[in-house]
């Protein structure tokens, strides 16, 4: 009886087994910073089931950093997602797998579900001596060095708004004799302002990048002088005022005749006196 209960049991176990369905979740071990991280999804679930990827960076508490949705299709080909990794610190980092519901309880013991890729930087053995503000007059100017490399020459690759105008292209270096570094200087030719981001590689791989700031030159604008107007005053003009003429009236011979009359006859009396 119990060889019974046993083979009855073994009989469930291997049909829960089976019954039960797969997803694996695979990363790489290690990413450069500035390169993205390609994870691929691998999944037997009934098509049309919809699940996140989440992109934590580790810690005492997983900070997400960027989710996506995933959606089983018909012919449950692999999946892949991409996370940006531009501009994070190097460290351990996780990608999940989350499932609304209890869907996650009806995968396999064998199914992964999560990762812990590790983020490499080297971005800080690269040192750039350009401004990383430019003109578009000016523009492209990738001068720097790297720390160690001599003469080993250095891959750049430059992208902007309009993805790739240049490279990847091996350009030489010229050893710091002071301290050993890997001297360079690029010109690239730029026809609009936008961020470019310059990535850097060696025979050991991908170093990280750099961003540079291309804006459009600045064109003076014409100072306008607004035209003064002259105003000429002239002084009043006074009219002379014309005082009224007199008229003077002739002088009466009445009174002339009057008084010759008087003289005469006091000349006369005069004269009889004596």
């Amino acid at each position: 009886m119990k060889k019974i209960i046993l083979i009855v049991l073994c009989l469930v176990c291997i049909v829960g087994t089976a019954s039960a369905y797969q997803l694996y979740l695979s990363c790489p071990e290690t990413v450069q910073v500035g390169l993205p991280l390609k994870c691929s999804v691998d999944s037997n679930l009934p098509a049309g089931t919809t699940f996140d990827v989440v992109f934590y960076q580790s810690g005492y508490t997983a900070t997400p950093l960027s989710r996506s949705s995933v959606t089983v299709q018909e012919n449950h080909a692999t999946m892949y997602q991409l996370f940006d990794t531009k501009g994070l610190p190097g460290g351990q980092y996780k990608v999940e797998a989350e499932f609304a519901g209890t869907v996650d309880g009806s995968l396999s013991s064998d199914s992964v579900t999560w990762q812990l890729p590790k983020v490499v930087d080297r971005s800080g053995d690269i040192t750039i001596n350009s401004p990383r503000s430019q003109t578009v007059e000016e523009a492209l100017r990738i001068e720097g060095s790297i720390i160690k490399l001599g003469n080993a020459g250095i891959e750049i690759e430059v992208r902007g708004p309009d993805g790739r105008i240049f490279g990847p292209q091996y350009i030489g270096t010229k050893e710091d004799l002071r301290s050993g570094a890997g001297v360079f200087t690029q010109k690239v030719t730029i026809t609009r302002p936008g961020e470019y981001d310059v990535y850097f590689s060696d025979l050991q791989g991908y170093i990280g990048l750099k961003t540079f700031t291309v804006s459009a030159p600045v064109i003076p604008t014409p100072t306008t002088i607004p035209a003064t107007t002259v105003i000429t005053t002239r002084p009043p003009t006074t009219a002379p005022t014309t005082m009224p003429t007199t008229t003077q009236s002739p002088v009466s011979l009445i009174p002339v005749a009057a008084a010759l009359t008087v003289v005469g006859l006091l000349a006369a009396i005069t004269a009889k006196k004596r």
